[in-house]
């Protein structure tokens, strides 16, 4: 699959699903509260959906059960919502959603904080969040894909003491929720496509606290830290522009 080029018009529908997934992550994070299921959020998100006339781009998607992912903690992603799943004071929560709206999908995820969070887990949720400013601030028309994951490694590695999630990518996202190109988290040696204007990714930098190495547990799904460390992940889809880019989930 070749790196796709969006028309204004694809772009304006995508703008369009973006906004709409903003909204719903907004409103997911204020609603989330001790003492309340993951499945409970995957049902709201799920009615949010239904009322915005959006569909979920997770649900089975090579037959993920349902439309949100909610890592907790040493959860790092694609952790299925589960009335088990109950958060406590402390807890970090990422909330990853995807919806089609028009059929076109747009992709985000956020990392809330849960009633009273140690302050170094806060200070490191915190670098994740400024991980992805400074990844989104490094891309524009002409410069090639591997200043995103240099970037991130850098500032998460380098000038935080924490480690990048190797395994897991952001990508190209358009018609189809995965595209090319694949945006690893770390500089690979080849620079990789030149970014155009028009392309469509999804910036996700996926940080641990501990080493950053990684299994996935009996569901084949979720993914959690080896060492039992906090994990976050946040993520927008964006548009290269000729001077930069703009946040489509916004």
């Amino acid at each position: 699959m070749a790196i796709t080029i969006k028309t204004p018009e694809e772009i304006i529908i995508m703008k369009e699903g973006g906004k709409i997934l903003a909204e719903i992550l907004r409103t997911l994070g204020d609603y989330a509260k001790i003492g309340m299921s993951t499945l409970e959020l995957n049902d709201y998100a799920e009615k949010l959906m239904k009322e915005f006339k959006v569909q979920p781009s997770f649900k089975d998607f090579h037959g993920y059960p349902a439309s949100l992912c909610t890592s907790v903690n040493e959860q790092v992603v694609h952790t299925i919502p589960s009335r088990k799943q109950i958060l406590k004071d402390g807890d970090i929560l990422t909330l990853d959603c995807g919806v089609i709206h028009k059929g076109f999908h747009t992709d985000s995820a956020i990392t809330i904080l849960i009633g009273n969070v140690p302050e170094a887990v806060k200070n490191f949720v915190f670098v994740g969040r400024k991980c992805l400013q400074e990844a989104l601030s490094k891309i524009k028309e002409g410069v090639y894909l591997n200043v995103i994951g240099d970037a991130v490694q850098k500032f998460t590695e380098e000038r935080h003491g924490y480690s990048v999630v190797k395994e897991l990518t952001g990508h190209g996202i358009g018609r189809h929720l995965h595209e090319d190109p694949y945006i690893v988290n770390y500089k690979e040696r080849s620079p990789g496509p030149i970014l155009k204007a028009g392309m469509t990714l999804a910036i996700e930098p996926i940080i641990a606290m501990g080493s950053g190495a990684i299994r996935t547990l009996s569901d084949n799904w979720t993914i959690v830290t080896q060492d039992k460390l906090p994990a976050c992940q946040w993520e927008h889809t964006i548009v290269v522009t000729k001077n930069g880019y703009e946040i489509i989930t916004i």
